[in-house]
C-alpha cells in the first residue's frame, strides 16, 4: 500500500490534485493532503482524506505530516522570493521521513530558462538532485487562466494590452498540469524523469479572439512595448514592482520561454490538452 501526499492541498492546484487522486483509484485514507488551515479543505476531511497541518516555513510542522508517506506532490510556494527555503525545508523532512519519491512542480527549462521566475525552481531542482531521494520534475507551462482573470475590464475596453508580441505560448489549464502530475505519482516508471510541460500553443491574439467569440464582444489584442504596459499598470494602480514584474512575465514571453514543442503533457494525460477556446468559455 503507498500512502501519497500533496503540500498546498488547499490551493487550486493541489485541491485538484488530491480529487485526481481519488478518481484514479486511491483510496482517500492513502492520501494525505498537507494544508496550513484544515478547515479549507473540510470537504475533502469528509471524503475520508487525511489531512495535516503543515507549514513550508516550518520543518517540525512538515516532519509530523509526512510521517508514514511514500510518495510526495511538492506544489512550488506561491511565495516568491521564499521559495528555495520553503522548499529546502520539504525536502529535508521529506529525507527525514522516508518519502521513497517526490514529484515537483517546477517551470518549463528550469535550469536553462531567462524567465524571471525561473532560478528558483533550478535552485529547488538541484536540491532534489543532492538529496538522494528519487524525483519527477514537472516542468510546467503557463496556466491559460493566468490570462482569464480580467475578463470584464478586457470586455469594457475591447482590448487586452500586452508586451508579449506575436510569440506561441504553450500554455495549458491547471487541471491539465494537475492530472499530469497525479499521473506520474501513481504511474510506473517516473523516478528521476525530467517532463517539459505545455499545451497546444496559442498567441495572445488567439486569446483576444477566443474571449470575443465567448463574450459577444470585440476584444482585440493590443501590443505595446515593456515600458508602456509597466507604465499603464502603474496608471490602473499596480506598484512599479509588481507593474516591472509583469511586463518582464511578457518579455520573458515574447522570447519564447513560455513555449514548448514537447508533447510530454499529452503523453501524460492521455489525450490532447484541454483547447484554449474551451477553457475561456468555461471562464467566461
Amino acid at each position: 500500500m503507498t500512502t501519497y501526499a500533496v503540500t498546498g492541498a488547499s490551493g487550486q492546484f493541489g485541491r485538484i490534485a488530491v480529487t485526481d487522486l481519488i478518481e484514479a483509484g486511491i483510496a482517500p485514507g492513502d492520501i494525505v493532503a498537507l494544508v496550513r488551515t484544515p478547515e479549507k479543505i473540510a470537504d475533502l476531511a469528509a471524503r475520508g482524506v487525511v489531512v495535516r497541518t503543515a507549514d513550508y516555513a516550518d520543518e517540525a510542522s512538515l516532519r509530523a505530516a509526512l510521517a508514514g508517506v511514500d510518495v510526495l506532490l511538492l506544489v512550488s510556494s506561491s511565495e516568491v522570493g521564499q521559495r528555495v527555503a520553503q522548499h529546502a525545508n520539504v525536502i529535508e523532512a521529506a529525507k527525514t521521513t522516508g518519502v521513497s519519491r517526490i514529484a515537483y512542480t517546477s517551470v518549463l527549462r528550469a535550469d536553462t530558462s531567462e524567465l524571471v521566475l525561473a532560478p528558483e525552481h533550478k535552485a529547488t531542482e538541484e536540491l532534489l538532485r543532492a538529496s538522494g531521494i528519487a524525483f519527477t520534475l514537472l516542468r510546467n507551462g503557463w496556466y491559460i487562466e493566468n490570462y482569464l482573470g480580467q475578463i470584464e475590464q478586457q470586455k469594457a475596453a475591447g482590448e487586452i494590452v500586452g508586451a508579449a508580441g506575436d510569440q506561441p505560448i504553450s500554455a495549458a489549464t491547471r487541471a491539465d498540469f494537475a492530472a499530469a502530475a497525479v499521473a506520474t505519482l501513481v504511474g510506473e516508471g517516473h523516478e528521476n524523469a525530467i517532463y517539459e510541460l505545455g499545451g497546444t500553443p496559442f498567441t495572445m491574439s488567439d486569446v483576444a479572439a477566443a474571449l470575443s467569440q465567448a463574450t459577444g464582444t470585440n476584444i482585440v489584442y493590443r501590443d505595446v512595448t515593456p515600458d508602456e504596459l509597466a507604465a499603464g499598470l502603474q496608471a490602473v494602480g499596480l506598484d512599479a514592482g509588481t507593474a516591472g514584474f509583469v511586463a518582464a512575465l511578457d518579455v520573458a514571453s515574447k522570447r519564447g520561454d513560455l513555449y514548448t514543442e514537447s508533447r510530454d503533457l499529452e503523453t501524460l494525460i492521455g489525450r490532447p490538452s484541454t483547447p484554449l477556446a474551451e477553457a475561456v468559455a468555461a471562464a467566461v
